[in-house]
């Protein structure tokens, strides 16, 4: 199962996986119970069995950077790891609040070091700016980081094009992390603020947030199945698209996203990941779970090969393809794009 690519991230930099593993979700109630040590550990270690050695966490993720931590010192295969973590949500805030001044990134930084018992991080994101600190701040203590040998990437995630358009003068941006998916394609154009274009222009990557529309993009969801049986599925109440309402609008469409797949002799998930993967080099969609089988199942993603045929086939069913609910609650619909006020002289 090595079908392993590598591809460069961002202009310069390093070649990693070309489908990275997104490990939210072995450490959040979002999507069902959370498993135990053990079983999380197995899931790491199968990761870097099958090549999926491209790791994106964060400190507002439980106690991820912690079990990586564990899981470190327990294997000593830190150096097998393209590790990426993130900062700007402040601790403990029940309202999702942000802090992106230089001196809580560095403060963050510093503590995210010593809970994953690494010396240098991979890549380090600014997870979310705080609109009231101008992006030029942030960068500056970025590339600070960055000479001090802390971190070796900076990425950005949730900005606008014209926030990282300055954020590029001030230092290089290896990657921008973002919602993208057959269902949520707003970087694409305008609504999105033509970010990807923006991420083009510049030379830098993009990886994907959700790329599976939060487990919506699954034969897991088209057949109603519960994420952790016995356990209420916390999306419904959270994102819209998984609501009472909304969900037999969605559950038919992915049924008509599923004929593509069986054409392709692939699951709804792996064909998503395909489509994505088709999209150009510079993408980089980081799918999660904590099965060992669906692991599997999304890494087999890369074998799906697309012909140009079939990404026009796929795209053309999109443009009239019926998604009932945005892809997050209203009150976060201001995070995805975010500006930063100017700096002023």
């Amino acid at each position: 199962m090595s079908s392993n690519k590598l591809h460069q991230l961002g202009k310069n930099g390093p070649l990693v996986p070309s489908l990275g593993f997104g490990l939210m979700g072995m450490s959040t109630a979002h999507y069902g119970a959370i498993p135990g040590d053990e079983e999380r550990f197995a899931l790491l270690d199968r990761a870097v069995e099958i090549g999926a050695t491209f790791w994106d966490t964060a400190d507002l993720y439980g106690d991820n950077e912690e079990l990586l931590g564990k899981w470190f010192r327990r294997t000593g295969k830190r150096d097998q790891i393209f590790l990426a973590t993130k900062f700007g949500y402040v601790s403990h805030s029940k309202t999702y609040g942000t802090d992106s001044s230089a001196a809580y990134c560095k403060e963050a930084c510093a503590k995210s070091l010593e809970t994953l018992g690494v010396d240098q991080i991979d890549l380090y994101y600014l997870h979310s700016a705080n609109p009231e600190t101008p992006i030029e701040e942030t960068m500056r203590a970025l590339v600070e980081l960055q000479k001090e040998g802390k971190i070796k990437h900076i990425g950005l995630s949730m900005i606008s094009s014209s926030t990282l358009r300055r954020a590029c003068k001030i230092g290089t941006v290896a990657a921008v992390q973002t919602e993208y998916s057959i269902f949520s394609r707003e970087i694409e154009g305008s609504a999105g603020t033509d970010l990807l274009a923006t991420c083009r222009e510049l030379g830098i990557a993009v990886v994907v947030a959700t790329p599976l529309g939060r487990g919506l993009i699954t034969d897991a969801f088209r057949k109603g199945e519960a994420i952790t049986p016995g356990v209420p599925d916390s999306r419904k109440a959270a994102f819209p698209r998984f609501s009472e309402e909304n969900t037999p609008t969605n559950t038919a469409t992915v049924d008509q996203f599923k004929s593509f797949a069986n054409k392709k002799g692939c699951t709804v998930a792996q064909l998503a990941l395909a489509w994505l993967l088709k999209r150009g080099d510079d993408i980089f969609p980081i799918p999660g779970t904590k099965r060992i089988r669906y692991l599997e199942e999304n890494w087999a993603a890369q074998r799906v090969l697309l012909s140009d045929a079939d990404e026009a086939e796929i795209d053309a069913f999109l443009e009239s393809a019926i998604i009932a609910g945005p892809s997050v609650p209203p009150q976060f619909a201001s995070f995805i794009f975010k500006d930063t006020k100017e700096e002023t002289a």
